[in-house]
């Protein structure tokens, strides 16, 4: 028989990403497109055959949130997210990104600046990134993927704060209003990028992003300098081309930050605009947040004000790793901050805060707030209402590449109960050697946890790890936030704070949730992860429809059931940095991933075509 077809895969439980319940099916590819789909496809039609059997067929999977505009330029293949069987990303988030070029101007470098201590990447990789930019346009941007070799299909935002920049310069942008002149000229750029495809505009609100270059290490990224007509007259370009806002809310006033989402309305601004916002997930410091946040999205989403606003939720644990106190966790409390803001190597810089007076009496006013009982802000962290969101119960701190080996996996509270008992008296609590002269080391007066951690910061400055979860602790309430209504799985910052995160398996942690409920979860989950953003975002993507984009994965559902996604997070050194990065690995739940129709991973191993040849593409939104 003549060979109709490139690949055909035998006998696959096949969910579509239209919802309905899976069929065991066989899917054909021709030319990179799904060519038919059936029972007992005839195998000799076929190239290359693959069985599938025991296996779900899942459409390509979309990550909605990552800060992947780096990495992807110097190495376009992107495997981290490949190998979870993601094939297409969305760039240009929270305001940040590279779709107009370096803009580099005398000593200033916007690049530097925004992303350093947003998403904790530190300068020497983004120094590096910038050297592979060619661009100064969001055009050329777009263009510039075409001859790369693209694992993932990429989309792209319009990043409000490189708006601001590119028209204002990155010193007016956090200093002064626009001028109209400028004003209309953001209009103008936005409009042409809508031309060009971009998904939509990015912005951010939360109150511990700062730019990481002095003189303004005390300022924060250029998005929050803008008024609310400023956003209202952009946002106006966005709602012409039924585009999206991905936004996140000004947290610190949660007031302004409804008034904000009111732009999603139609019924107040003409046609209703499609925002999504970070983000609902069970914050361990204060659970009862997200559901005020869903419930203002299902508010803003009735005839009232005929809105369409949706919240991102994260599909696994927010676990969160802190290199001494270098982590996004930190930058809400002013002292801590303070120590971050200092370059990565000035040690002698963060010694210096360390031991003034005025700063430790800061710090501990800081750590201790709403925590000591008996005052207003004590009752409303008690009733899960805090006016911070920073983990500072030592018992929830958990060691993770602690200076003292015994330490690791322990919290500092059982640490430093142990350290308290020896000062007692009780010499037979040090367990080694290293243990016993670690806590001579430590002050004799040891009142609680911010006079414990002050210890370490001034003791091992960054060469201790620990970590927290911040949000969705033992993901009791994770499924419900992926399935909510008001939701979409989303906000895992792939990419992004690269020796703090790693939650590039989120979609299939998605999935393993899904699977212990039905499979008709499962079938509405693959929605989810697949045609229902393809749809909000405008993108062609998502689907296995005859004709579409041969974009598929192979999952093996039995391995799902025994995976601990914290069991395969780790810190890998990659050559592409010259530096580590949080990464997710789990083994064989993966089975293959197929892009365009061409086979990019198998059995756990990337295949030749990926980062070799062009198997995504820059993705157009419409």
């Amino acid at each position: 028989m003549t060979q109709s077809w490139d690949l055909l895969i035998k006998g696959a439980k096949v969910f579509d990403g239209s919802g309905a319940l899976p069929n065991i099916q066989d899917v054909a590819v021709r030319n990179g497109k799904v060519a038919a789909r059936g029972d007992s496809l005839p195998a000799d039609a076929a190239a290359q055959v693959i069985d599938g059997s025991n296996q779900w067929l899942v459409p390509g999977m979309l990550d909605i949130h990552t800060h992947l505009d780096l990495e992807v330029d110097v190495e376009p293949a992107l495997p981290e997210v490949v190998r979870h069987g993601t094939t297409t990303v969305l760039v240009g988030n929270c305001s940040l990104g590279t779709s107009f070029g370096t803009q580099q101007s005398g000593e200033q470098e916007p690049i530097v600046d925004c992303f350093t201590r947003v998403e904790n990447i530190p300068k020497t990789v983004l120094r590096k990134v910038a050297e592979k930019i060619t661009w100064d346009n969001t055009g050329d941007y777009m263009d510039h993927f075409d001859g790369m070799p693209l694992g993932p299909n990429i989309a792209a935002f319009v990043p409000h704060s490189m708006l601001r920049v590119e028209v204002m310069g990155l010193e007016a942008s956090v200093s002064r209003k626009p001028t109209e002149a400028e004003l209309c000229q953001m209009e103008s750029l936005l409009e042409d990028a809508m031309q060009q495809g971009y998904m939509g505009l990015s912005t951010d609100g939360l109150p511990f992003h700062y730019l990481s270059n002095d003189p303004n290490t005390e300022k924060r990224i250029p998005t929050q300098f803008a008024s609310f007509k400023e956003l209202r007259r952009l946002l106006k370009v966005v709602r012409k081309y039924d585009r999206v806002w991905q936004t996140t809310p000004i947290i610190e006033n949660r007031l302004m930050a409804l008034f904000y989402f009111t732009l999603t309305s139609g019924r107040l601004f003409g046609k209703p605009l499609k925002t999504s916002a970070l983000s609902a997930m069970e914050m361990t410091a204060a659970p009862k947040t997200a559901k005020l946040f869903l419930n203002v999205a299902k508010l803003l989403n009735t005839w009232l004000f005929k809105g369409k606003l949706h919240f991102q939720a994260l599909g696994t644990n927010f676990r969160v790793w802190s290199d001494g106190i270098v982590s996004p966790l930190f930058e809400e409390m002013k002292s801590t901050a303070q120590l971050i803001a200092k370059e990565y190597e000035d040690c002698e810089g963060r010694m210096a805060l360390l031991n003034d007076p005025e700063w430790v009496e800061l710090y501990r006013k800081e750590w201790m707030h709403g925590r000591t009982g008996g005052d207003f802000a004590s009752w409303k962290t008690k009733k899960g209402f805090p006016d911070s969101l920073v983990i500072r119960d030592g018992s929830m701190l958990i060691f993770d590449g602690a200076p003292v080996s015994e330490w690791d996996g322990e919290s500092m509270a059982d640490v430093m109960t142990r350290v308290q008992r020896y000062q007692g008296g009780d010499s037979a609590t040090a367990r080694s050697d290293a243990e016993r002269e670690a806590f001579d080391l430590f002050p004799k007066v040891l009142r609680d946890d911010a006079d414990f951690m002050l210890h370490m910061m001034r003791t091992y400055d960054k060469s201790f790890r620990f970590y927290a979860d911040i949000a969705n602790k033992d993901n009791t309430a994770t499924l419900g936030f992926l399935l909510d209504e008001q939701a979409l799985p989303g906000f895992n910052d792939s990419g992004a704070h690269i020796t703090n995160m790693a939650f590039f398996d989120s979609n299939l942690m998605s999935l393993k949730l899904a699977k212990e409920r039905d499979e008709a979860t499962v079938a509405h989950m693959v929605k989810r992860l697949t045609s229902e953003p393809a749809e909000i975002f405008g993108l062609d993507v998502g689907s296995l429809d005859i004709g579409a984009q041969a974009d598929m994965v192979l999952i093996n559902p039995d391995a799902l059931d025994g995976w601990q996604p914290d069991q395969t997070r780790k810190l890998e050194y990659r050559e592409i940095f010259g530096h580590e990065q949080m990464v997710n690995r789990p083994e064989g739940i993966v089975d293959s991933v197929f892009i365009n129709g061409v086979v990019a991973w198998k059995d756990g191993m990337a295949q030749s075509a990926l980062g070799q040849e062009t198997l995504g593409r820059a993705l157009r939104a419409a």
